[in-house]
């Protein structure tokens, strides 16, 4: 086209789109240069960019040429601080440093649904590139909080332990606590499969290499891909490019969540996207905090977890994995993230060891707005079940020894009868799929077991018919709750 011939004719939404499309350029060429490398930080003269800003690094001929794109993380007296998404190898002092964008964006349409990304956001599945119908930023504000919804409706995640006793609603951010090695991953795996939300989105960050392939073909399947978009960036990455995972995997979330949809958001795990948050923030020159935990990353947790959540249409229900230093639950960013989240679901290590899966620990388990989400009936249900385990874990040392005489304690009697269809409703299998409904069932049912007491030195009959409200011989009580112990009930 001729460089004087007009435009052609415009309509209005054409024209404000070109309008909005100026504030994509950047209004200078903006370049420095190399002059230092210490640790993970690259250290510039002369690049004018603000904190965020993408750049490229541009290596010599001679050194392979090509370049290497990196974030600004900070300043230090008159010198800019570089973090690259990727290996320093080659990087030399007077190279080239351009900064390519002020402002991050992630791209996102429909056409993420079944890919993997890495933690820019570009195909790592094998499948090709995919041109993306819009952009979000990466790095938003969370929703306004009066502008949120009220979370008033139960999401199904698929796994009866969690949806009976500690109901997850859409839009609330749920905790998975637990040490390494009992089951984190093939509950997150269950879920995307099992779960009613509309579609998944996964972030695998710090993962080991070995494992992302297994839980996409062995925990989440082809059938959960299909409605999952998941991002990748595994332990040896660097520590911006698993933090930018976090948020990339967020930002898509988001955008799904502002087309009216409802989205499972699962990170696995928090723990290690602090862990290179403080990389990142000790390189940079932090001061170190509680066990080497710098100031920033207490500041990016609630930027990152706040985001999930419900908007003025859709949801994003965030389950978040934290992986529990030595099991300890008051450990730094165990603690800190347990306090941002409307709830959490804590993983025992022992009921693992005695293959229970999943390793559900109900009474260290709790849910902030089950109140809000089930009916007056299935949180009663669900407070007397866990007051039967208290029971029976209280007890459990007197009887596996033999020292409780049955009958001595009408509730230690009831627990002993209960305990092990307890345990038959918590476990379920990989390929068990469990709806919202079977478990509300199933504890009601589980509930109308008999409360009454035995006689003294008679043995309580472990298999003994359900009693209570609608059986034959039962009790008094909240319909589908069990009823509370009588003098003349019999065994």
């Amino acid at each position: 086209m001729n460089a004087t011939a007009p435009l052609p004719p415009a309509s209005g939404s054409v024209f404000r789109r070109r309008i909005e499309d100026l504030g994509e350029f950047e209004p200078a060429r903006l370049t420095g240069r190399v002059v230092q490398v210490i640790g993970l930080v690259v250290e510039c003269e002369g690049l004018a960019a603000p904190v965020g800003a993408r750049c490229a690094i541009r290596r010599g001929v001679a050194r392979g040429g090509g370049q290497i794109e990196g974030e600004v993380v900070g300043f230090r007296e008159d010198r800019t601080l570089l973090m690259p998404y990727g290996r320093m190898r080659g990087v030399a002092p007077g190279d080239t440093v351009e900064c390519l964008s002020t402002r991050q964006t992630v791209p996102v349409g429909e056409q993420l649904l079944g890919r993997v990304l890495d933690g820019l956001g570009r195909s790592m599945d094998g499948r090709g590139s995919f041109l993306a119908s819009d952009e979000y930023p990466l790095y938003a504000d969370p929703p306004d909080p009066l502008r949120r919804k009220r979370i008033t409706e139960a999401l199904a995640t698929g796994i009866r332990s969690i949806d009976g006793l500690a109901t997850v609603g859409r839009g609330q951010r749920m905790g998975i606590f637990s040490g390494t090695g009992v089951g984190k991953s093939v509950l997150l795996g269950m879920m995307a499969r099992y779960t009613d939300a509309d579609l998944n989105v996964v972030a695998l960050v710090g993962e080991r290499g070995r494992e992302v392939r297994d839980f996409l073909e062995r925990d989440l399947g082809e059938e959960g891909l299909a409605r999952s978009v998941v991002v990748v960036s595994t332990s040896d990455r660097p520590a911006l490019l698993r933090v930018r995972a976090a948020f990339l995997a967020t930002a898509i979330a988001e955008y799904f969540r502002d087309q009216g949809r409802d989205v499972l958001l699962m990170m696995d795990s928090v723990t290690r996207v602090a862990v290179a948050q403080r990389e990142i923030g000790l390189s940079a020159g932090e001061p170190p905090a509680t066990k080497g935990y710098t100031p920033s990353v207490y500041a990016m947790l609630p930027r990152l977890l706040e985001r999930s959540g419900c908007g003025e249409v859709g949801s994003v229900t965030g389950l978040y994995n934290v992986l529990v230093e030595a099991d300890d639950l008051t450990e730094p960013v165990s603690d800190t993230v347990r306090g941002i989240l409307d709830g959490h679901v804590w993983l025992a290590r022992d009921l693992a060891q005695r293959g229970h899966y999943p390793a559900v620990d109900v009474l260290a388990s709790i849910s902030r707005v089950m109140i809000d989400v089930v009916s007056e009936e299935h949180k009663r249900a669900a407070e007397e079940l866990a007051s039967v385990i208290a029971t029976y874990r209280e007890a459990e040392d007197l009887i596996n020894i033999g020292a409780y005489v049955d009958g001595t304690n009408p509730e230690i009697d009831r627990a002993k009868r209960l305990i092990g269809r307890i345990n038959t409703y918590l476990r379920q299998r990989i390929a068990e799929r469990s709806s919202l409904e079977e478990a509300r069932e199933k504890l009601f049912e589980l509930m109308r077991a008999p409360a009454a007491p035995v006689a003294l030195g008679a043995k309580a009959q472990p298999n003994a018919a359900p009693r209570g409200p609608g059986v034959p011989g039962g009790g008094p009580g909240v319909p589908g709750v069990g009823p509370t112990t009588r003098a003349g009930d019999k065994p």
